[in-house]
Formats: C-alpha cells, structure tokens, sequence
C-alpha cells in the first residue's frame, strides 16, 4: 500500500472513529439488529453533542424541559421561559461527565448559561456549550507518534424572550456550532462550522382545585436547533443538524404552604428526513432526500419508509413515524421551596436507537445560589454513556447579591 493512500485510509478512520464517538452521544451503544421483530432505522444528524441535556435538574426528570418551571438553564429547552423567571438575572455552571463507567475521565461536557432581565417583560440570554472528546493520539503507518491533539465541539447562544400577556411569553435564540473533529490534522478535513435558532412559546396560568388547595398549569412548545447542515470537508456530504420540536405541559399540586409537587410531560420528535430504503441506488419505499432544510423539516412528518420486518414485510408509514417520538416524563417534589427531589422517565422507540431510562436527582436552594444533581438508571439492558455518574448544576442568583 503507498504511502499517500494509507494516509487517506488512516484519515478517513480517525474521522470516521471521532464521528462515531460524537454520535455516541445520542444513540448511546446501539444494537445494530432486528430489535423487538424491527430493524434498526435510527436517524443520523451532525453535532449531537448539542441534544445532550446540559442541566441536573431536566436531567433529574427524564430529560423534560420544554415546559418545567423557568430556571437558570431554560436557554436549552425553552428560551421564552426566561420571561416568567421572577429573578433579575442569574448565572449557571453544569458539568456532565462522559463514558466515567469505562473509566474515561477526559471526555466531558460542561455548559455555562446566563440571563438578565431589563426590564420587567424582557430577558436577554445567553450560553456556552463545551463537549471535549479527551486526547486522540495520531500516529504514523510505523507506529510513530504524530502529535497528540483534543478535538473539541462547542454551541455559543445568544436569546431573547418576552411577555406577549400576563401568561403568554415567547422568545428566540441564535447559535453559532464549531465542531473541530480532526484538529487540522491534514488540509483534506476541517472544523464543522454551522448557525442555527431556536423559536419557543410558553403558557401558563393558575388553577383554584376543590378542596382549597392552589395550583397551576403550563404548556411549552419550541423549535430547536434550525440550521445550516455540516460538512467536514469539501467533498464530503453535509449532514442535518437534529433540529427538533418540542411539545410539553404540566400541572402544579400545592399540598399545603410548605410542601409542593409538579407533574411534568412531554413528546419531542427529530425534525429531519428518515432515511429511504434502496435497491441498486433507486428509492423503493420513502422519499429521497429533499435539497432544502425546510423541506426536510416538512417531508420529516410523512417520509418514513415503515419499519422493516423479518419476515420481509414492511409497517406503515404512520406506525414509524408514531416510532420517531420520544417521551419525556417528571414528578418533582419541593419542601418550602428549598429542598426538592425529582424523578423522570425517558422513553424512545426500540427501532430509533432504543433509550430506555429512569432518572433521579435532588436539588437545594439556598439564598444566593442553588445546587442540583442528577443520576441515570438504564433499564433496558444496554450500557449508557452517563452510567454510574453524577451529574451536577450549580446556579448563582444576581439579585440575592444585590446590597
């Protein structure tokens, strides 16, 4: 084998290998088989690191946010949110720690988020996003140590939200993604550059329930990640970014003054096309990629092929496209609005990358800052990046600093 092709085989494993680990951000240790009488037809996007929930709190009730109470962090799932947070400003750092249970202690994710209110119906936000991939050693076809480098990705966000009534908010933000996956190791491969916006709605008011009892409902609906799709080099294909849409509500109990709960659930769904199904390069069921990203968003809700069966038969169209929403589920508990314990649920289709977790966590609140951890319990038999670790968020509030 020459020299200059072993360069470009070894090139296109290193991208291939970073690609794959980045991509182990979503779909976590995927069986590549027929699961549960269906084959595997999970959908691939760029840059997943930006779906991982980046805060303890959503983390702790099974990934809900789009419509959980405002919080330092709702720049990820909700950007209008920000406009019913009863603080003036507030800053939050979280720290999620990646493949630990392998003992892999320099892949990790941290994410810094920060909002400031004006005036009393406007927020400005914004937020940072780091995913390091630990250090990759290059190495020459002799075994020679090249360089060793740390290929990193990273989201900068910038949001607005505001009051439209008394209970309606909305709020959109801008991102700027750079996904440097191959550190310049050669001038074929580049960083991953690419914009995207987020567009949120948020809705909530009181219940008076019998009994005497206050409480209080929401509704949350946001589309995330709108963008431009990715390209690693010139020649390469461009690759959807997983933009989203989110829709959640929840419902509020308050027991007595001191003890509280909330009840929180949520549906979200890829939007971006399912792959066809080929025969000798020529679609036989679904649709061929569409060239826009709008059409893409659109054909994503009638374009799947059906689930492929053992015995060679297909699903319908709509039975896989049910298969493509994801469920979110929460109960959070709060005593005197300072100490508060969570659970949550996630659920995802056995055919689109089969996630299945409980989730748990505690938070504290205390006069100028709150702290809140969360854990991940697997029950489907599959290994996920965040076993056996804790994840954390610690918030500082702007106004209880105020002298």
């Amino acid at each position: 084998m020459s020299k200059s092709s072993f360069k470009e085989l070894f090139r296109s494993g290193v991208i291939a290998a970073l690609l794959l680990v980045s991509a182990s951000v979503v779909s976590g240790q995927i069986n590549l088989k027929k699961i549960n009488g269906g084959e595997l037809s999970a959908i691939s996007t760029a840059v997943p690191f930006i779906t991982i929930t980046p805060d303890s709190r959503a983390g702790a009730l099974g990934d809900a946010g789009v419509a959980t109470k405002p919080d330092m962090s709702s720049q990820h799932w909700n950007v209008a949110k920000y406009a019913f947070i009863e603080r003036d400003g507030g800053l939050s750092v979280s720290y999620t720690p990646w493949l630990k249970e392998l003992g892999i202690d320099d892949i990790n994710l941290a994410y810094l988020s920060t909002f400031y209110k004006p005036t009393r119906d406007q927020v400005i936000s914004g937020s940072l996003r780091y995913f390091s991939l630990g250090q990759i050693v290059f190495t020459n076809d002799q075994g020679d140590i090249i360089k060793p480098v740390r290929p990193f990705e990273m989201a900068v966000d910038a949001g607005y939200s505001r009051l439209f009534s008394d209970n309606f908010s909305g709020g959109i933000t801008f991102r700027y993604i750079h996904s440097n996956l191959t550190m310049n190791y050669d001038t074929d491969s580049r960083p991953g550059i690419a914009v995207a916006s987020d567009l949120g709605f948020y809705y909530q008011d009181e219940l008076r329930l019998s009994g005497g009892n206050d409480g209080g409902y929401a509704v949350g609906f946001a589309l995330t990640n709108l963008g431009t799709p990715i390209s690693y080099s010139d020649d390469s294909e461009k690759v959807p970014l997983p933009s989203t849409m989110r829709l959640g509500g929840r419902f509020d109990y308050e027991i007595d003054d001191y003890n509280s709960m909330s009840f929180m659930l949520e549906f979200n769904k890829l939007l971006v096309p399912s792959p066809p199904e080929r025969e000798n390069d020529s679609v036989v069921r679904g649709y061929p990629e569409p060239e826009s990203v709008v059409l893409g968003m659109i054909q994503s809700f009638y374009d799947a092929p059906g689930i492929n069966y053992p015995d060679g038969s297909y699903s319908s169209t709509f039975r896989e496209e049910l298969s493509e929403i994801m469920v979110s589920a929460g109960i959070e508990y709060w005593y005197s609005n300072q100490f508060a314990i969570r659970t949550g649920y996630f659920h995802e289709s056995s055919v689109k990358g089969n996630r299945k977790y409980f989730t748990l966590g505690v938070g504290l609140k205390l006069n100028v800052f709150a702290l809140d951890f969360a854990y991940l319990v697997p029950i489907n038999g599959q290994a996920s990046p965040l076993y056996n670790t804790l994840r954390f968020t610690l918030g500082f509030d702007f106004e209880s600093l105020k002298l």
